[in-house]
């Protein structure tokens, strides 16, 4: 699939070619504020093998536009999967219904020649039949490891992306974004008695190392061992009590909780509970939270976001105090600010947004051992699953898929049915240990916001946090 010019994949002759889009942007978004045509082109696969067979085995190709004009805080947008210039010129007649301009245009994103990852396509570079024989191998090699194993799903999911961002200013940028993941989930069942684990990695790059050996082994040992924990969980106390929050991945909670909420659209409109408060003590000492978009081959990043800005590391909350928030250009503009490369849409279909890309608390100096011998009791949480959170507020409800009791500064049972209940703002309050072995996920992570799905990576380091609710059935 992979082409010499990726760009053909969006012009096409008769259709459309670079110079016309140039002119098309130019004669729709003439009178606006702000906007672009954003083109793109996704080729995507998902192959699942589940209860000893191959279930789903899924291709796809599509293109289309976005067409979006901005005046003032109006926002117009039209789009297709057709790209072609009558298309295009049909969509620009929604743009006619804006007040036009009447200052000067918003000036064209900063360019850049770096890149975070490869332009070749994970889906050519393996066959399907191999792509097939791992899942197959995977599913033998789980039920191999353990008796108790009585069920395994294996699956493998890679896209390709082709993007081009075009203004009537002239400036244009393109981007062409891989993607792949490799996920497997174990049932293990004892004396009546089921339970499940699961694991996941990737990122944007080839499919290569997913199929070494050592990443599929380790991706079954971890799923396997979450199932034969929770094997032998307990029911989790409910009440108040210290939580250690294990690194990695249990950032999710801190993307829920409080990420959102630092996002321009929420506080341009004071719908936050961080709105406002740039300056002031959000947090407690030695809490830094950032969003960082140009980590070379994470899962959240991005060479440029979708208006066509860079990416790059923003600085949230530093030392406890709310340093700024994330933008995409439209806020960015509207609160006298620079955009920070937040501007993210699902795809060509969405008007983009401010949202987060690999957010994650940076590390402290506290030994995790020291704060795990330093609690009296409590629970230590290593991995979430789902939750709920109400993003004016910060109000969370998140389930624990494998938690353990901590008793006298050392690790208990593990526990069954353990909800974390809080709210983000004063959580970052009741911080008080940091350790020093940050972590980012395995690459699994996707955010939802305002009916859109995106790619998101979180972290942190191992975190303690006092006073929170627990909810459990002990």
């Amino acid at each position: 699939m992979t082409s010499t010019d990726p760009r053909s994949f969006l012009y096409k002759p008769g259709l459309l070619d670079p110079d016309g889009a140039q002119m098309l942007a130019r004669e729709t978004l003439r009178d606006c504020d702000d906007g672009e045509l954003f083109l793109q082109f996704t080729a995507s696969e998902a192959l699942a093998f589940d209860d000893g067979r191959l279930r789903t085995a899924d291709y796809s190709r599509e293109a289309g536009f976005g067409l979006r004009g901005i005046s003032g805080e109006t926002t117009g947008f039209a789009h297709a999967n057709e790209i072609s210039a009558d298309a295009i010129r049909r969509a620009g007649e929604t743009l006619s219904l804006l007040d036009a301009t009447t200052g000067r245009p918003a000036p064209p994103p900063i360019g850049t020649n770096r890149h975070l990852y490869t332009d070749e396509s994970p889906l050519d570079g393996i066959a399907f039949a191999d792509k097939v024989r791992l899942l197959e191998t995977i599913d033998a090699a789980a039920r191999a490891r353990d008796p108790r194993v009585c069920q395994v799903t294996a699956s493998l999911a890679a896209s390709w992306s082709v993007v081009e961002i075009v203004r009537a200013d002239g400036f244009v940028a393109n981007d062409i974004r891989p993607l792949v993941r490799l996920n497997v989930s174990i049932v293990a069942e004892q004396n009546g008695r089921r339970e499940t684990g699961s694991f996941g990695i990737g990122g944007r790059r080839l499919y290569d190392d997913l199929f070494e050996p050592p990443t599929w082994n380790r991706a079954i040992d971890e799923a396997l061992h979450q199932a034969l924990v929770n094997m032998e969980s307990v029911a989790a106390p409910a009440g108040k009590c210290a939580v250690l929050l294990g690194p990695g991945w249990p950032g999710v909670l801190l993307h829920e909780a409080v990420g959102h909420g630092l996002e321009g659209d929420f506080n341009r409109k004071g719908t936050s509970a961080f709105s406002g408060r740039i300056g002031e003590r959000v947090a407690a000492p030695g809490v830094t939270v950032v969003d960082d978009g140009s980590m070379p081959g994470r899962r959240g990043s991005l060479t440029i976001d979708d208006e066509g800005t860079p990416t790059r590391e923003t600085v949230l909350i530093e030392d406890g105090i709310l340093k700024g928030y994330i933008h995409d250009r439209l806020n960015a503009r509207l609160m006298g600010v620079e955009p920070t490369g937040n501007g993210r849409r699902q795809n060509y279909a969405h008007a983009p947004m401010p949202r987060m890309t690999n957010t994650f608390m940076k590390g402290g100096n506290d030994d995790p051992a020291e704060m795990l011998a330093g609690m009296k009791d409590g629970i230590y949480a290593k991995s979430f699953g789902g939750g709920q959170v109400d993003i004016v507020s910060g109000k969370f409800v998140f389930s624990c898929t494998e938690a353990y009791k901590v008793e006298n500064g050392k690790l208990g049972a593990p526990i069954k049915g353990a909800t974390l209940i809080g709210d983000g703002p004063t959580v970052l309050t009741q911080v008080k240990g940091i350790g020093n072995d940050l972590a980012l996920d395995e690459g699994v992570g996707v955010c939802g916001k305002g009916g859109q799905s995106v790619p998101a990576g979180v972290g942190q380091p191992t975190l303690l946090v006092e006073g929170l609710t627990v909810g459990g059935t002990g």
